[in-house]
Order: structure tokens, then C-alpha cells, then sequence
């Protein structure tokens, strides 16, 4: 434990500069903007792997620390929206003790004034989960803080229906591997609608995620999913919010008579 709070008092800076590209979540259903996603990137927007390469054992939370409260602080200068989410991602193995490593977090949203019930936290697991009871204490922190956690790449490697009925976040997110041409492949369609047909059944929200062209949209719609994110609405932007052409404008009545 002594460790765990040298490292929640150690504030030394990384030994390389970082920034955040901002991708839209679209909820199609309501036809608006239901968030966005935080995506770590080197200072001249080189892509995630340039950064998470650098990322050693030593420095793993400090890095998982520092990406979240700049994610929350460009957040707090970039939103508008009092509604809009932000989705941060971050390594399980990197919170030691969850009320105690989102102490910064939460300072950092307050400084920023981005309210703390709008924050999404995304995990994922490439590698078999060693300590899924750990994960599990993770996800029930958040929730009581009042935080929605979100299954990344649903679907991919180890991030199954296995993990799912151990954690049951309140989102799950398709691997875009998974929807890929979904239009095309008739067992593709069957794999979602099963997916789709469990998440309901749990209480369990799904986003599509990596979605690149209208085709794929209309049978993932027909699927029953609203909530979409990929480069057919937007591409991430550095240290900005992308528009979404795709989305259809509200019109103020009685402004327009």
C-alpha cells in the first residue's frame, strides 16, 4: 500500500508530451451529439501507438493519471453541451485503489467545472483477465461516484461474453472488426443481433463503434443500435470537437415562425 501512495503523491511530469483528439459519439435516435470519446496523441497528432509505446511499467500511472485530467481539462474548455459525456479510457491495472486513484479526476473536473456525471470510463482487456474481482470493484466505484463504464472492443480477443457476465458495464462496445462490412455477411448480422438481443436483456447499452460507411449504419439501425461512432460521422480531431455533417439539425420552431 505504501507504494500505491507514493505513487498517488508523485506528480513528476512524463518524460514526453502528449495531447488529446476528440471523436463524436452520435446518438442517432435523438439525431444529436451523446458525447465523446478522448483519444491519446503524441504533440503534433501522431497516432495513439507513438505514445502508449513510450508507456513503460514505471511510469504506467502516472501516464493513466495524467491522460485522464488532461482529457477532463480540454474537455472543460472544448464543451458546450451540459449533457455531452466524455469517454476517457484508462488500464485497470493502473488503479491500485479506485475512490483513492480518481481523487484526481475528480479535481481535475471541478477545476475545469465539467460536471463528474458526465465521464464514461472505457476499458478494454487484450490479454486474458488474471483479476476480473478487481475489475469488477473498479466498475462498482464509478458507478456509485455516479461515472458509466464502457466494454471497449465487445467482441475482440478476451473482451467477450465471458467478461461481460462477470462485469456487466452499463455500455459495450463492438469491435469494429465485428461490423466491418456487416452489410456483406449474413452471420455478421446474426452475431450483432444476438449481441444486441443479450445487451437488452441485461440492461446493457451498445455503441457501434468504427463504423465507415451509410450500408453498414442502415443494418446496424435495423439491429436496434442508436449510438454509433466511426469515421462515416466524424474523424477525430486534435484538441477540437469535429463536426457531424450526418446529423440533422433542430429547428426552433418558434423561431422559424
Amino acid at each position: 500500500m505504501s507504494s500505491v501512495c507514493t505513487q498517488c503523491r508523485n506528480d513528476l511530469p512524463l518524460p514526453f508530451a502528449m495531447k488529446m483528439a476528440f471523436q463524436p459519439i452520435v446518438d442517432l435516435s435523438a439525431q444529436r451529439v451523446w458525447g465523446y470519446e478522448a483519444l491519446v496523441r503524441g504533440p503534433n497528432g501522431e497516432p495513439a501507438g507513438t505514445v502508449l509505446s513510450q508507456v513503460s511499467e514505471e511510469i504506467r500511472y502516472r501516464f493513466d493519471q495524467a491522460a485522464r485530467v488532461l482529457a477532463i481539462e480540454t474537455a472543460g474548455t472544448l464543451f458546450r453541451d451540459p449533457n455531452v459525456r466524455l469517454s476517457i479510457n484508462f488500464m485497470p491495472n493502473a488503479v491500485y485503489e479506485p475512490n483513492a486513484c480518481i481523487q484526481k479526476s475528480l479535481a481535475a473536473a471541478k477545476r475545469a467545472g465539467f460536471p463528474h456525471r458526465n465521464l464514461m470510463f472505457e476499458f478494454t482487456e487484450n490479454e486474458r483477465m488474471q483479476d476480473a474481482a478487481h475489475l469488477n470493484t473498479i466498475i462498482e466505484a464509478y458507478r456509485k461516484l455516479g461515472f458509466l463504464t464502457a466494454l471497449d472492443d465487445f467482441g475482440a480477443g478476451f473482451a467477450g461474453l465471458g467478461l461481460l457476465a462477470k462485469l456487466q458495464p452499463d455500455l459495450i462496445k463492438i469491435d469494429m472488426e465485428v461490423l466491418r462490412d456487416i452489410h456483406l455477411s449474413r452471420a455478421k448480422q446474426v452475431i450483432v443481433a444476438g449481441i444486441v438481443g443479450i445487451a437488452r436483456e441485461l440492461d446493457v447499452r451498445v455503441l457501434a463503434e468504427g463504423v465507415e460507411c451509410e450500408q453498414e449504419c442502415t443494418v446496424l439501425r435495423a439491429a436496434g443500435i442508436s449510438l454509433f461512432q466511426g469515421y462515416h460521422f466524424a474523424k477525430p480531431a486534435l484538441m477540437a470537437l469535429p463536426e457531424v455533417p450526418l446529423l440533422t439539425p433542430r429547428i426552433d420552431v418558434k423561431a422559424a415562425g
